[in-house]
């Protein structure tokens, strides 16, 4: 094995491992608080996690294994189930983005509309119409046969067919990517724009109010009115900062291997395996991004992960009672912040 290979191996473990760990504990968090997933939101976060968690446990270590063997599994039809949850999880994964950058701003924008738009039941059909659409790829793909093991990213994914079939091919892998990631992208700029027209708003606002009460207290001393003044412009930033990560992490995982699919289409290319690898690397590390990003450090998960915590160190909790008021409308704030 080359230093390529090796350095492909250590990541795709370092990913598989962090998968496991934060989807397993947000699924727990939620599964221990049912405020978490009583709304809407917590519908969405559900999925995302549990999409996220089966790639990780059914997919990333075949894949792991053709990077060290260089071959697809010996069992007969295994390649193309495990091709078909491949082609499922990954559009399902990124139609579930959508759903929760949809639902965010639904949240900001609208947000007396918000509970009797998105409640549980809405939510549960919105993600039935990305698990239909999600679904009728994968068994397209299976039924013409277009799953199969793929050497150039040595995962069981879709495969290059025979040459009769390319112009079929080409014409659903532009669709699927059209639906799996163009799609989910464009819902999320538009939706995050109109979350940052928001943000800036409710912080102009704020800033008038600011000023307005620092003139009032002349007895303040000249320290903290400038330490108010940099917060609120401190605030300003943080809004911006938020949304351009989570679309900046949407597209270092998701386009590097959607362009090389599509490239890949090209009789002229032949795509190089290491970075076949490694751009399948980078769409499996959405699975262990999103739930650092989005849900794990928010407070209300910060406060269930610390009670499980003391529970299995066999110490009381820290008493909830100073927070519980404001648990519910911490939910809320946090687990739109999605991707």
């Amino acid at each position: 094995m080359g230093t390529g290979e090796a350095l492909l191996v250590g990541l795709l473990v370092l990913v598989l491992a962090v998968a496991l760990l934060s989807n397993a504990l947000v699924l727990l968090c939620c599964a221990c608080r049912a405020e978490l997933r009583a709304r809407a939101s917590g519908v969405l976060l559900v999925n995302l996690s549990l999409g996220h968690l089966l790639l990780a446990a059914l997919d990333m270590p075949f894949t792991l294994l053709g990077v060290l063997h260089g071959r697809p599994p010996s069992a007969p039809g295994t390649c193309q189930a495990i091709g078909f949850l491949d082609t499922f999880l990954a559009s399902n994964a990124a139609l579930s983005v959508a759903a929760l950058s949809a639902d965010q701003w639904l949240a900001v924008g609208f947000p007396l509309r918000c509970a009797r738009l998105l409640r549980p039941r809405n939510a549960a059909l919105l993600l039935a119409c990305s698990w239909g659409q999600s679904l009728a790829f994968a068994v397209a793909a299976l039924g013409c046969s277009w799953l199969g093991y793929s050497s150039a990213f040595a995962s069981c994914s879709l495969r290059l067919p025979p040459e009769p079939e390319h112009l079929r091919f080409a014409a659903f892998t532009a669709a699927f990517h059209a639906v799996g990631f163009a799609l989910p992208l464009a819902v999320l700029c538009l939706t995050s724009l109109g979350v940052l027209r928001v943000a800036r708003s409710h912080c102009r606002r704020m800033d008038t109010v600011t000023k307005k009460a620092l003139v009032l207290l002349t007895d303040l001393h000249p320290s903290l009115r400038q330490r108010c003044l940099i917060q609120q412009k401190r605030r300003h930033h943080r809004a911006t900062r938020k949304i351009g990560v989570s679309i900046a992490t949407f597209l270092i995982c998701f386009a590097p291997y959607v362009v090389t699919r599509l490239v890949e289409l090209l009789p002229s290319v032949t795509v190089n395996p290491h970075w076949g690898i490694l751009s399948k690397c980078l769409t499996y590390s959405k699975a262990a991004a999103d739930p650092f990003m989005c849900f794990l450090l928010c407070r209300p998960f910060r406060q269930v992960l610390a009670g499980m915590a003391h529970q299995l160190l066999k110490r009381s909790p820290p008493p909830a009672s100073a927070h519980h008021s404001s648990l519910d409308a911490e939910n809320d704030s946090c687990l739109q912040q999605s991707l």
